[in-house]
């Protein structure tokens, strides 16, 4: 039986890795999990009580593109977030979880040819996974382009060669970025929107860390889009309830773009999307609606800031994230940092190198690893003392 080749490269994901790496050798003390962004602070208690009252429509198809409540609720959030105005009916549609959208934006948006040529795809390195699996998805040519201290942790476009950017269909980018937590500027977004102008190429923002933040909320693509005045095609936004309100499992994204892309969008996932069941899409439009809880989901955050910088001060090379939950500590050689921490204390953390394309030192994740401030207070201070002593 014969296979495709397209994936038949792909190296294991990250945690497979991980297990690969570390699951062999016995831990060196209780088990402390700081690989995954998995937000575990307590999501509102009312949650539960919205899906029961809605229960009933577990026995509804939902409703694919998410309900008007829901839609309504989204923009209402986008227009308090980023000062733009968006048809609830044209401008938002709901996910199965970012990720899901990532991907099918690429695959509803990525033209097959970009100037007769072989459209590329711009992914920052280190990046989430998902946007190579996109580009290669859609036959395009994914393009890594570093992400390190030099260029402040996000990625220099403007720097490509001519060739590449008019070939150039999409441009990814996260802010703030996963892993090493730098958020975009405004003048960044408007160097960024003037190169997609430039060179006609659609930006996918994800901004699912985007209110997780020290002091001020990070500035949004749609806020910059909107100030400039650009095509609302030009711009798709992806955000997220999994980190905001730490509800990973209730699997609600939010797509944001122009008309157009949205009827595109759309049209696909008719045929291959997986809606959010009714109940949780009734949980979701009060949840986006409320930001009580998100400020005192920011505020736990805030104080593990405060735990990691307090642990690692003085460490050259120590890197404070501007927002998101995780840090992204240098070290000599990530695999290596990471097994000798599970071996002798029992923390268990992700090497950067995972998290990037590139073989050996010629990985910008080659020298870091990263460790998401998931877990309790308590436990965050005591597994990054652990974690100092260990390795520095």
């Amino acid at each position: 039986m014969k296979f495709p080749e397209r994936f038949a490269h792909l190296p294991p994901y990250a945690f497979p890795r991980l297990r690969a790496l570390l699951d062999h050798h016995a831990p060196g003390g209780d088990v402390v999990q700081l690989t995954i962004g998995e937000p575990k602070h307590e999501f509102p208690a009312w949650v539960t009580d919205v899906i029961v009252e809605n229960a009933s429509a577990f026995n509804n198809y939902p409703q694919n593109e998410g309900s008007d409540a829901l839609r309504g609720a989204m923009a209402d959030w986008a227009a308090q977030r980023y000062g733009v105005t968006l048809d609830p009916a044209t401008r938002v549609m709901a996910l199965n979880g970012t990720r899901e959208g990532l991907y099918n934006a690429a695959m509803a948006l990525c033209p097959e040819e970009k100037n007769g040529q072989r459209p590329v795809v711009l992914i920052p390195n280190p990046f989430y996974q998902v946007y190579m699996i996109a580009a290669i998805s859609v036959a395009a040519e994914p393009v890594f382009v570093p992400a390190t201290e030099e260029t402040g942790h996000l990625p220099d476009y403007a720097s490509l060669p001519e060739e590449v950017l008019n070939r150039t269909a999409i441009a990814y980018i996260c802010s703030p970025a996963n892993p090493q937590g730098a958020v975009a500027s405004r003048e960044y977004w408007q160097q960024l929107f003037a190169l997609a102008e430039k060179y006609d190429f659609k930006v996918f923002a994800d901004e699912c860390y985007s209110e997780i933040y020290r002091d001020t909320a990070p500035v949004g693509a749609l806020t910059v889009a909107d100030e400039m005045g650009l095509d609302p095609e030009r711009v798709v936004l992806f955000n997220s309830l999994s980190k905001r309100s730490n509800l990973p499992g209730l699997r609600c994204g939010l797509l944001a773009g122009g008309p157009e892309t949205l009827v595109q969008v759309k049209k696909l996932r008719a045929y291959s999307g997986a809606p959010i069941p009714g109940p949780l899409q009734a949980a979701a439009a009060k949840v986006w609606a409320d930001e009580v809880h998100v400020a005192e989901n920011r505020a736990l955050y805030q104080e593990k800031y405060r735990i990691a910088d307090e642990v690692f001060a003085g460490l050259n090379g120590y890197m404070s994230p501007e927002a998101g939950f995780f840090l992204w500590l240098p070290v000599e050689d990530g695999e290596a940092a990471t097994l000798k921490l599970w071996q002798e204390t029992g923390v268990r953390v992700l090497p950067g190198a995972f998290l990037a394309q590139g073989k050996g030192a010629e990985n910008p994740g080659h020298g870091y690893i990263r460790v998401a401030l998931v877990a309790s207070e308590e436990q965050t201070r005591a597994s990054l003392q652990m974690l100092r002593d260990c390795l520095y």
